[in-house]
C-alpha cells in the first residue's frame, strides 16, 4: 500500500470512527437508559438525548394527564455576573430588564443588528448582578463580543448544572410529596431555591407544554439524587419519564416556536433571505421599543414604520386529520404562501393544527381561500391532498391549570 493510499485510507477510517463517536451523556443518561425500550436517540446540541423512551401516545398523554419528566440538562446555560449585568441583557436582548424582578424568569429573543433574530430564551433573573440565560444554540463568541465596555462576567455552564422538566397536572404534586415544601407559592415565571442532599436545587415555574410544570436546575454532581427523589415521589402520581416527541406535541398545541425549526437563526442561515426579524415569527411582543437602545433596535423599528415586513407567522387549523407537516401553503390553489413549519394533529384539542410562515401580504391581508398540499402515503404510494387551511389565534390548547396558583392538589 503507498503512501497516498495508506493516507486515504486513514482518513475515511477517522471518519468513520468520528461518525461512530459516542455523543456526550448527561448526568440523567443512566437513568433513561435504564427506561429505554426502543432505542429512539437523537442528538440534542451534541448530547445523546432520547426522541421517545417508549411509546409515544402515553408520553404525549403523562404531560396532559398526570406528570412527565423531560431530561433538558442539554439546553445551553450561561451564568452571566457582574455590576452591569442588567445594563448589559438590556443592551443584548428585546425585553426590558430592568423590570425583571429578582426570583423570576422572562421569555425572551436577541437579535443582530440588522434585526434578525440570534435566537429565542428564557433569561433567570437569580441575584440582583446574577443571571442565567437559557437557550436552543451556542452563542459563546456572540455574547463576549457585545459585552465589550461592560464589566461583566460569561461563562457556559450547561456541562456543570443540570436540568428537568416536570410538567402535567400532577406535577406539583410530586413536588409537594418530595418535600420541596413551599413549592405551591410559586407564581408562573417565579424561582425559587430549595435544600437538597446538602446543597441547593433552583426550581422556576417554567415550561413548554403549556401546562402546569416546573423546570429544576442543580449541580451536576446532584443530579441523580434528584431524579430518584422525583420518581419515588412520583409514583404514586403516574409519572412518566417522556422524549422530545411527546414533548414537542405539547409544545405545538401550546403555539411555541423552536429556532431552526419554525426560524433559520441569523446565525444559522445560510441565504440572506431566510433570516427572520421578531414581527415577523410573532414575537413583536417581546420588543420594547421604550427601553435604551438594543442589538437592532432601528431596524426593527425602520421595518415596522416603512413596512418592509416580508413574512409573518401564523397558526392554521387543517380540514381533515392528516398533519400537514412541511407542506406548502398556497393561496386559492395557486399562488405559494409559505411552508408549515410544524404540524400534528391534536389529541387535546382534536383539530388538526400547524404553525405556518407564510409570505405578507398572505396571513396579513389575504387569509382566506387558503390550502395545503399534503403528500399522505397509503399502500406504498403518495397520494396528493389539497386540504383547506384557516387561520387561528395561537395557543391551540389553553389549560387553566397552567395559571392557577396554588396549583390544584392531585
Amino acid at each position: 500500500m503507498n503512501a497516498m493510499t495508506k493516507s486515504a485510507a486513514e482518513l475515511r477510517r477517522a471518519a468513520r470512527d468520528h461518525i461512530r463517536a459516542p455523543r456526550l451523556e448527561t448526568p440523567f443518561h443512566d437513568r433513561l437508559m435504564a427506561l429505554s425500550e426502543v432505542n429512539d436517540w437523537y442528538n440534542w446540541a451534541g448530547y445523546k438525548a432520547p426522541h421517545s423512551l417508549t411509546d409515544g401516545e402515553l408520553e404525549y398523554f403523562a404531560i396532559r394527564s398526570t406528570a412527565a419528566l423531560f431530561d433538558i440538562s442539554p439546553m445551553v446555560k450561561y451564568r452571566i455576573i457582574g455590576p452591569d449585568a442588567e445594563r448589559y441583557l438590556n443592551r443584548l436582548t428585546l425585553r426590558d430588564v430592568r423590570k425583571l424582578g429578582v426570583n423570576r424568569v422572562h421569555y425572551t429573543a436577541w437579535c443582530d443588528d440588522h434585526g434578525h433574530v440570534l435566537d429565542d430564551g428564557t433569561l433567570f433573573r437569580l441575584a440582583e448582578q446574577e443571571f442565567r440565560l437559557c437557550c436552543q444554540e451556542r452563542h459563546l463568541p456572540w455574547l463576549l463580543d457585545s459585552a465589550f465596555g461592560f464589566s461583566v462576567d460569561i461563562r457556559e455552564e450547561t456541562e456543570e448544572i443540570a436540568g428537568l422538566a416536570l410538567q402535567g397536572p400532577t406535577s406539583y404534586a410530586v413536588l409537594r410529596d418530595a418535600g420541596f415544601i413551599g413549592a405551591d407559592r410559586l407564581k408562573p415565571f417565579d424561582i425559587a431555591t430549595f435544600p437538597h442532599e446538602g446543597g441547593e436545587v433552583t426550581i422556576s415555574r417554567t415550561g413548554f407544554t403549556g401546562d402546569l410544570g416546573y423546570e429544576l436546575f442543580v449541580p451536576r454532581a446532584k443530579a441523580l439524587s434528584l431524579w430518584d427523589r422525583l420518581w419515588t415521589a412520583g409514583e404514586q402520581h403516574a409519572i412518566r419519564a417522556i422524549g422530545y416527541g411527546a414533548l414537542n406535541q405539547t409544545r405545538i398545541e401550546a403555539g411555541f416556536i423552536v429556532a431552526n425549526t419554525d426560524f433559520i437563526t441569523a446565525e444559522g442561515a445560510l441565504r440572506a433571505d431566510r433570516v427572520r426579524m421578531p414581527d415577523e415569527i410573532g414575537l413583536d411582543w417581546l420588543v420594547d421599543p421604550e427601553k435604551p437602545n438594543f442589538n437592532g433596535r432601528r431596524a426593527i423599528l425602520d421595518a415596522r414604520r416603512n413596512q418592509t415586513l416580508k413574512h409573518i407567522l401564523v397558526g392554521l387549523e387543517i380540514e381533515g386529520n392528516i398533519p400537514a407537516e412541511h407542506a406548502i401553503v398556497y393561496h386559492r390553489k395557486k399562488h405559494e404562501a409559505g411552508l408549515v413549519t410544524a404540524a400534528i394533529w391534536s389529541p387535546t384539542a382534536k383539530r388538526n393544527i400547524a404553525i405556518a410562515s407564510l409570505e405578507r401580504p398572505y396571513g396579513s391581508k389575504f387569509t382566506d381561500d387558503l390550502w395545503v398540499e399534503i403528500y399522505a402515503l397509503r399502500e406504498l404510494k403518495y397520494q396528493k391532498l389539497m386540504k383547506r387551511a384557516r387561520i387561528v389565534p395561537r395557543p391551540f390548547v389553553k389549560l387553566a391549570r397552567r395559571t392557577v396558583t396554588p396549583p390544584g392538589h392531585k
